[in-house]
């Protein structure tokens, strides 16, 4: 007698931040067990909260968010090791843990892994300065701020979201700290005027000293130079941006100039139709054909993309795909503080912004859903699972009793 049996698709994804965490949730919750094997990889056992990370460089405690309970009963099956290489061509991605290296075999490939923080190739940056793009770095500049003495200079290089969310927390928490904020441009200069003053107005009465149109062009050990003087700094923090993690670009994916995977509407490769890449990994076009920013709000709504692509691929009903756009900029100006910043679809700010205690408020119940979603993966729309009908069926021959 011939007895076919079908295997699982295997479906791997690499990076377990907010966008790959949520892509395996929304996956486990669109697809039927035992048809698929969802595997998520992380180096670390507990979600981060990176929206949340000049929180804990301050010394704030967040609360723990383990995958074990968030992926409890949902299928999502936890590696936790550290990603060294991709091969698209094989289909294969190669961990590494403590004990051992390992080759995972798959049939779709979620390609999470995110960015870390941009030198920029200024000098002493990578030897001297401090980042708050992960976890470690934020632990670090905690340990760091802890020991640094009143009236000590502390420089936050970056005048963006992350670089005012730094400067403001570490003045708001050690106002005994002399706190200054190197920006290349004008001090929120992409807000509107209202944002602009509100954001101006706490700078002023938190006491932070702030250099405009100031490139930073070396970092020492206590100091920071610029084009024209030299900044004192006993802790320098580095904001200037993020720089995605470089397996991508060393594989034959397409990738742009940067390492980002290029990527249609539904979040697929255009190099590879079994590799799908979301949050800051992709490449991905929002309105007016302007690539998205690397973001908590540009990464979430990629990662539902890209679920719902592979599920009715694999299910055999028709991918939709829907406009990523965004709506507004929420920014934490310290703990009592924050701004809203509408804006155009296309990320340009609008006339209108919310400002005060209001907007940290509003700010403060953002990231909550953000990580509400990510540890309630298998809640909420949508909730009909179905069948894989794309399995790969291999051929086994049993004989009868």
């Amino acid at each position: 007698m011939q007895v076919t049996q079908v295997t699982q698709h295997r479906i791997i994804v690499v990076g377990a931040g907010y966008s790959g965490a949520i892509a395996a949730g929304r996956l486990a919750r669109r697809l039927r067990r035992e048809d698929v094997a969802i595997t998520l990889v992380n180096a670390e056992p507990d979600f981060v909260e990176r929206v949340r990370m000049h929180q804990l460089a301050v010394g704030q405690e967040l609360r723990p968010r383990p995958f074990s309970e968030m992926f409890a009963g949902t299928g999502v099956r936890l590696r936790l090791a550290r990603v060294t290489s991709v091969d698209v061509d094989r289909r294969t991605v190669t961990v590494t843990d403590e004990q051992s290296t390992e080759e995972l075999p798959y049939d779709t490939l979620v390609y999470a892994l995110g960015s870390a923080w941009n030198t920029q190739g200024v000098p002493g940056t990578a030897e001297h300065a401090h980042d708050i793009a992960g976890r470690p770095g934020a632990l670090r500049l905690r340990d760091r701020l802890a020991g640094l003495a009143a009236g000590q200079p502390v420089v936050v290089v970056g005048g963006g979201l992350t670089g005012l969310e730094a400067a403001t927390e570490i003045a708001e928490a050690r106002p005994d700290l002399d706190v200054a904020l190197a920006a290349r441009g004008g001090l929120g200069d992409w807000l509107s005027p209202k944002g602009a003053r509100h954001l101006r107005k706490v700078v002023d009465r938190l006491g932070i000293t702030v250099h405009e149109h100031t490139a930073v062009t070396a970092v020492e050990a206590d100091r920071v130079t610029t084009a024209d003087s030299t900044v004192p700094a006993a802790v320098t923090v580095w904001t200037t941006g993020f720089a995605v993690h470089p397996i991508a670009q060393a594989t034959a994916l397409k990738t742009d100039s940067t390492g980002r995977i290029e990527v249609d509407g539904t979040m697929r490769s255009l190099s590879h139709p079994d590799v799908y890449a979301i949050g800051d990994a992709a490449l991905v076009m929002g309105p007016g054909d302007k690539p998205l920013r690397m973001s908590c709000a540009s990464g979430v709504p990629t990662a539902w993309q890209a679920a719902d692509s592979i599920a009715s691929r694999l299910t055999g009903t028709k991918p939709t795909t829907a406009p990523l756009r965004y709506f507004n900029q929420c920014i934490s100006l310290g703990r009592r503080e924050g701004l809203i910043q509408y804006v155009t679809a296309d990320d340009r700010a609008r006339p209108a912004a919310l400002t005060g205690r209001t907007a940290a408020f509003y700010k403060e119940l953002v990231c909550k859903g953000a990580a509400w979603g990510v540890a309630n993966p298998t809640l909420g729309l949508p909730t009909r699972r179905r069948g894989v009908i794309t399995q790969q069926p291999t051929e086994a021959i049993a004989r009868a009793a």
